[in-house]
């Protein structure tokens, strides 16, 4: 990718030197952070395009510059295949990113102050539904469901309870850390019984939904947020789906509500995104994600450790280190120096704090992108292993990162 940087090595070396180390970095290690991804070639091009250099607020049609028949165009093709791709009635490409897409929908259909009900974060949630350090949390009276402690899945009973207690103006469901399918029929059935708006946050399985191999939000969901990235492995951006009733609300709250003018160039790269995420190359890619998540999780298990809810049915899984009685940010600093990018993360009802929680979060939809299948999964696992009986022997680490990296150069990265 550095070949075509030649502008920049000209203009500054320092910044070239920098990318070039990146994509070194992102090609001879194993990237498992859950939300990372490799966009193809054609994504990250239109993400560079001349768009970058044009405003268009306002909608196609409707906007407040001059100069937008290619704008418009773009937007128009974007929202268009966003719609076919996930059978949604009404979509928009606007939202810079996931969080300001969940903004925008707490703007449209809640007032400050009003009750909502989301998934707590220490049992996979996230931070925007309704996390007291996020704006959810401050500006809306947020009440959190959680798990079952035995089955570490969703508790539903408690969903109901509290939704019955606090009639939520709506209920968000979607997690950040959560290894299993959701049920979004069952969270439908408990938002229409207390007069609740359903919306389902699918930034994490968004390519999971789009691939046939997790169930859709649609057509019982009112709002649909998601990142454009992570396992849709489009650029960095967002979006929002609605049922039309709803379009004009959403619509405002993006614009003029939260944002000026968006970012052309992400919706270009979007529009490409969706268009790859349609041939069927992409639902071989989905299967193959989730193929992988579960060969990772029986060789977890072959190898002793335990992992939250006991295996996956997505891209994610939570390794839980308390039965090794060590922290996950020391193996996941070691991992890294093995060649392994992973992160910490808290697993439900962890009893060690959020700065060194007990968990590891692993995904694999970017070692997917690059063509490791199952084989490759057991190595990886194989190698995890040996970095937790190795914290702290750096000769050994380096041994693994060795491996790893020559693993690596069979993998070839978009």
């Amino acid at each position: 990718m550095t070949d075509n940087l030649q502008a920049v090595k000209a203009v500054d070396s320092e910044v070239y030197d920098i990318i070039c180390a990146e994509e070194a970095r992102q090609h001879d290690v194993v990237r498992l952070i859950a939300s990372e991804n490799y966009a193809s070639r054609a994504v990250m091009e239109a993400t560079g395009s001349v768009f970058t250099n044009k405003y268009s607020e306002g909608y196609p049609g409707r906007r407040y510059y001059q100069g937008q028949e290619f704008t418009d165009r773009i937007e128009v093709l974007a929202t268009d295949r966003a719609k076919a791709l996930f059978g949604c009635e009404h979509a928009n490409i606007q939202p810079y990113s996931g969080s300001p897409a969940n903004l925008a929908v707490y703007y449209a259909l809640a007032e400050l102050g009003d009750p909502v009900l989301g998934m707590g974060l220490p049992s996979g949630g996230h931070l925007t539904h309704g996390w007291k350090v996020s704006f959810s949390g401050r500006f809306y009276d947020a009440h959190h469901y959680g798990l079952d402690r035995e089955s570490e899945r969703i508790d539903f009973a408690q969903v109901q309870r509290l939704a019955r207690e606090v009639k939520p103006r709506f209920i968000i469901c979607g997690a950040s850390a959560y290894p299993r399918l959701i049920d979004f029929e069952r969270f439908a059935e408990i938002a229409q019984e207390v007069g609740a708006k359903l919306v389902a946050d699918i930034a994490h399985i968004a390519g999971l939904v789009a691939g046939g191999v997790h169930p859709s939000p649609f057509p019982v969901a009112d709002v649909v947020t998601t990142t454009t990235h992570k396992t849709l492995r489009g650029p960095r951006g967002g979006l929002i789906m609605c049922k039309k009733e709803l379009a004009k609300d959403i619509d405002r709250a993006v614009f003029p509500a939260l944002q000026g003018g968006p970012h052309m160039n992400q919706v270009a790269a979007a529009a490409i995104a969706f268009h790859e995420a349609m041939q069927p190359a992409f639902k071989t890619y989905a299967a193959q994600i989730v193929a992988n998540a579960g060969a990772m999780a029986d060789a977890f298990l072959e190898q002793g450790f335990r992992l939250v809810t006991g295996g996956t049915e997505n891209h994610l899984l939570l390794v839980d280190l308390t039965p090794q009685g060590i922290g996950g940010k020391p193996v996941a600093q070691a991992l890294e120096r093995a060649g392994i990018v992973c992160n910490s993360n808290s697993i439900p009802f962890d009893t060690r704090g959020p700065f060194d929680p007990s968990g590891i979060r692993i995904g694999t939809a970017a070692v997917t992108t690059r063509g490791m299948k199952e084989a490759e999964m057991g190595r990886i696992v194989s190698w995890f292993a040996r970095t937790v009986a190795a914290l702290d022997d750096e000769a050994a680490l380096d041994t693994i990162r060795a491996e790893v990296n020559e693993m690596c150069q069979d993998f070839l990265v978009p």
